[in-house]
C-alpha cells in the first residue's frame, strides 16, 4: 500500500495535494483497495462551494457505495470529468490520473489538521486490526 510523502490524509481516507494556492482531492489506494473495482463516480460542478469534512460526492463499487467528504472549504475550479467514462482510473492511479477534484480554498490552515504519510500509515494499520 502506497502512501506518498507530499500528501495530507483524513479519517475518509481521502487525500490532498497543495500546489500553487490550489488544493488537489483524491482518495487513497487503502480506500480504492477496500472499494475495490469502482464503477461508478459521482463529482460535483466547477463553481460548487464544498465545506471541509462535508459530503462533495460519491464513489460506487461492485462492493458498495461511499460518499467523498472534503478534506478543505472552497470553491471547486476543476472536476477530473475523465473519471465518469473511466471510474476505473481511481483503482489504476489513485494519486495521478486518478484525482477527484481541484479546490481553490477559503482556508490553507484547514490542511494543518490533516494527517501525515506516517499517521495515515499508522490509522490505517490500526483500523485493519479493529
Amino acid at each position: 500500500m502506497e502512501f506518498p510523502e507530499d500528501l495530507k490524509y483524513t479519517k475518509q481516507h481521502e487525500w490532498a495535494r497543495p500546489a500553487d494556492g490550489r488544493v488537489t482531492v483524491g482518495i487513497t489506494d487503502y480506500a480504492q483497495d477496500s472499494l475495490g473495482e469502482l464503477v461508478y463516480v459521482e463529482l460535483p460542478e466547477v463553481g460548487s462551494e464544498v465545506s471541509k469534512e462535508d459530503t462533495f460526492g460519491v464513489v460506487e463499487s461492485v462492493k458498495a457505495v461511499s460518499d467523498l467528504f472534503a478534506p478543505v472549504s472552497g470553491s471547486v475550479v476543476e472536476v477530473n470529468t475523465a473519471l465518469v467514462e473511466s471510474p476505473e482510473m481511481l483503482n489504476s492511479d489513485p494519486y495521478g490520473d486518478g484525482w477527484l477534484i481541484v479546490v481553490d480554498p477559503s482556508d490553507v490552515a484547514e490542511l494543518d489538521d490533516m494527517m501525515d504519510a506516517k499517521e495515515y500509515a499508522d490509522f490505517v494499520e490500526a483500523e485493519k486490526k479493529g
